[in-house]
This record gives C-alpha cells, structure tokens and sequence, in this order.
C-alpha cells in the first residue's frame, strides 16, 4: 500500500511536468485545439466514470449515462472490428489495403495517403492509434465493409452485441457528421474493457508512442502513457462540440482501472481530471484476483433462405448459420452473478431522436489523439445479464439550459431524425444471389454487411440491397447482392460462399 500511496505522489508531479510542457511538446495543430476553446466560455457537457476492471464495479461516475459525442474515441471500436479480421485470419499485419480518393480525401488529422496507394494493416493500426488518422480509419472501413455507411452499421451492431445500448456510429473516425455518433461514458468503459478482453494479443499496439512509416517518424499524442504510474494505453479524442474526450487503463502489480472522461475544456485539464481520477480510485479498487466475468459478443442467429432457388417462397431455417457481426439480441455484459443490479433499467437510445451535428469550421478539422486500454485476462466468459455490470444510482442531471444547448445543437429545426431506411430503391437487372430473408430488416442488412466484410473479393463489386416481400401474409425482407451480368457469374459466387458455410442461391433479379 505504502508503494501505491508513493507512486500516487510521484504521479502529481508528473501531471504538473505534463501540463507544463503540453503545449510545447505537441504538434501545432494540437497546440491550436488546446488554446482555441479554452476562452469564449467554452463548456462542453462532461461526464466522466472509473470502473474496477477485476469485478466491473463503478467506483465514480458523474452523467454516465447521458449522450455525448465520442470523437476520435470511435476509433477504437474501429480497431475492434479490424482486430476481428486479425484473430479469424482475414487479415494480416502485411495485408495491403487500398486507399481510394474518397480516404485520401478525409480532413486532418491524416497520414496523406494518396489514392490508389496501399498500406499494410500494421501500419494502419499504428496510425490510427498515434496520429488518430482519419484518412486511414476509411481506408480500414472500406476494405472490411465495402464502404464507410456498411461498416458504420457493423460498428453499432457490435455496440449493441457488448451491450453498449446507447451507442450509435456513423463513421469509423468520429469526425463532425450528420446525424452524430452518439454514446455514453458506460457504454465506452464497456468497449475498454471489451476490447482488451476479446483482444489480448493485440493490445500491444496501443502503447506505441511513435513509429516509423517511410521517411517519417509518426508520434503520438499520448500525454499520461508512461507518465502516470500503471497508465498503459490512452485514445483521446475532440471536436468542438465533444469536448476533449480520453478513454483510458490502469494497470499496477494489484489493481485495474478503466476510466472515461468526455468534455474536458481542454486537453491539459482533462489529462489533469483523469489522473485526479486514478489518484482518488485506485486504492479503493479491488486487489485480489479478478471476479468479473470477460465482457463478450451475444452472438444472435442469422436467418437462411430457402433451400431452393424459389425468390417468393422464403422461410426461416430452424438451424441458423451463424455469421460474424449479426444483429445483437439483449447484451451479455455483467459483473459477479451475486451484484444485484441496482440501477434504474436503462432504456436503448432512440435512434431516431437523434439529428445532425453541424461543428464549426474549426472543430470540423481535427479529431486527433490515440487510445487506450490494456487490462489482465479475465477468466471465462458467463452468459449473464448486462445491467447489473457497473450498477450505479441515478445518473446526475444535466443543467437544463446545458440540455437545451445541446438539443438545438442536435436537432436545430426540431425534425425528425433521418433513418438509414431512407435509401433509394434499387433498380436491379441482370442476376442477383440471395443469402437469406428475414422478418427484420436490420437483420437482412447485417447479413449483407457481413458477407461484404467476409467475401469482399468474391463478391466484387456486387451492390447489397434488402428487398420487402409478403409472403402468407407476413413481411419478410430478402437479403441480396446484385450486379451479376450473367447466371454462371451469380453461380460461381454462391459456390465459393458455401464453400465457406454460407447458403446461398442465384435467381435472375
């Protein structure tokens, strides 16, 4: 304990060296952000909480449960997603992924990819945990989905597979869109641990401090990495309306600490709120072996099509095929089965309350700072319900005029949301393969996604689509692939897929 109690000393006089010289040792485009929001009044809305990773026990939380915006923090689901493609052996640290003008397109921070060049997924991953480049977090995007929309959708069907009910992606980097990514301080300290739980391996990456790529060495933005005793992974992230935002772990020889600080007013005071925050908490974390079980995936089933080539006559099959990022049924995220949850049931976020963020010039800019997390493995996952994890009273209010501020900022002419479901029909021609249908159209578009992310180069430039149907009176939702010219082409397609266990058939479309 004594040890503990020094190396808490030690970690203030370090935070005041990293506030002293913040400024100096970052880029000038991190100076910038530091100075710009810090007059005017600027007060992003904050949350903050700090979880006991060894038995997921909140040990301070302040709006944990309120929507804010993630920014750059939304990387690391990103990486989440591309550690996947890593462990089932998709992907390798040398696979080349190809940057389109779309990627090498993206406002700063960027690497500066040029269109039509590649980088290996290895690099890939440095810069998007040093740099936090927006450039290369499409790139990752287009390569696994097909496109940024498709793996947006993967993205927050995972969030919901963790548990993380009140989270919403709609890019992979966290740069101003329309509508937001939208989150909570819970649902992030779930993706923390989650990340390091599936991904041990690959935790690694997320203490690198810099890295060579070319000519140039790539540094991070990592202010406590190394600073602060038992910070082993930091991603921070901002925009002007997010606030500076930082996910981070803690790791001594007997304790660990997950922890989430949003709306800092600048970097050096939320780097300052964060070590306040592992100073005060972790000698009230648990020391013994850890008692929570891992934070895993529901894995929900997946609908195949009818056995034959018959497009009206679809059914569910009794044996689903299970496939890689489905649609989540209810989240499996909890801590010891003996905590009774205490909190008030949380309902999802209401997607479709949620309406475009317009930042300004400046915010629009930049989301730069790297990541987090490192954590002990945990012992075998239990299938246990997600809200007594992290139980917590009421989450504090928000000041009413702070709400209101952010409402008008979201929703500015008090519209309604605009869904994804608004796509314009497809005008479909030539021969189409089916891969199931279901009575969810969500569920129809997770297929599609995740055959896009798996059989990328099988199905070429072939474009997803859902199609509506009624049959027997109950509504089903087709999920299919069109742009084969020729029937052999569709055929030759559905074989390589149930080479794979994937059913498929092809029908003229």
């Amino acid at each position: 304990m004594n040890s503990v109690w020094m190396g808490h000393r030690k970690t203030w006089a370090l935070i005041g060296i990293v506030a002293s010289v913040a400024v100096a040792v970052a880029s000038p485009a991190e100076a910038a952000r530091r100075a710009k929001p810090s007059g005017g009044g600027y007060s992003p809305l904050s949350a903050s909480i700090v979880v006991d990773a060894k038995t997921g026990k909140i040990l301070q939380g302040e709006n944990v449960d309120e929507p804010r915006i993630p920014a750059s923090l939304t990387k690391v689901m990103s990486l989440y997603l591309l550690f996947e493609q890593l462990e089932r052996g998709r992907m390798r640290g040398d696979t080349p992924l190809t940057v389109s003008a779309y990627a090498a397109s993206q406002p700063p921070t960027k690497l500066g990819l040029r269109p039509g060049s590649t980088i290996e997924v290895d690099d890939a991953i440095k810069a998007m945990v040093t740099l936090s480049a927006n450039d290369v977090s499409v790139v990752v995007a287009e390569n696994i989905a097909g496109s940024e929309d498709a793996f947006a959708r993967m993205m927050t069907r995972k969030a919901r597979e963790l548990g993380m009910s009140s989270t919403a992606f709609y890019n992979p980097h966290g740069l101003p869109h329309e509508p937001p990514n939208i989150t909570t301080a819970r649902d992030l300290s779930i993706l923390g641990r989650a990340i390091q739980d599936r991904f041990p391996k690959y935790f690694a990456y997320f203490q690198t401090q810099s890295f060579q790529y070319g000519s140039r060495t790539i540094r991070g933005h990592n202010r406590l990495l190394g600073k602060v005793e038992g910070v082993d992974g930091i991603k921070t992230g901002y925009t002007r309306l997010s606030g500076f935002n930082l996910l981070t772990s803690v790791n001594t020889d007997s304790r660990s600490l997950v922890a989430v600080v949003l709306g800092g007013r600048s970097g050096a005071s939320r780097d300052q709120k964060m070590a306040s925050l592992i100073q005060s908490q972790l000698p009230r974390a648990y020391a013994g072996a850890r008692t929570a079980p891992s934070v895993v995936e529901n894995q929900p089933s997946m609908v195949a099509e009818a056995p034959a080539p018959r497009p009206v006559e679809l059914a569910p099959v009794a044996a689903p095929v299970r496939v890689a990022s489905a649609t989540p049924q209810a989240p499996v995220v909890q801590a010891q089965a003996s905590t009774p949850p205490t909190a008030p049931e949380r309902k999802p976020l209401d997607l479709n309350t949620l309406r475009p963020v317009v930042a300004s010039a400046a915010g629009a800019s930049s989301t730069t700072t790297p990541s987090s997390v490192r954590w002990q493995k945990g012992p075998e996952p239990l299938p246990l319900n997600a809200q007594a994890y992290a139980a917590l009273p009421a989450p504090a209010q928000i000041p009413a005029a702070q709400k209101a501020a952010l409402q008008a900022k979201i929703d500015p002419k008090g519209e309604a949301s605009k869904s994804e479901a608004t796509e314009p029909k497809k005008t479909v021609s030539g021969w189409v393969i089916q891969l199931g249908a279901t009575d969810d159209e969500a569920k129809a578009k997770a297929m599609l996604d995740t055959a896009r992310g798996r059989f990328g180069k099988v199905l070429g430039k072939a474009s997803p689509f859902t199609e509506k149907v009624t049959v027997d009176g109950s509504t089903l939702y087709r999920a299919r692939f069109s742009g084969f010219s020729e029937s052999n082409d569709a055929a030759n397609a559905c074989k390589q897929l149930k080479k794979s266990g994937v059913n498929c058939f092809a029908a003229r479309g």
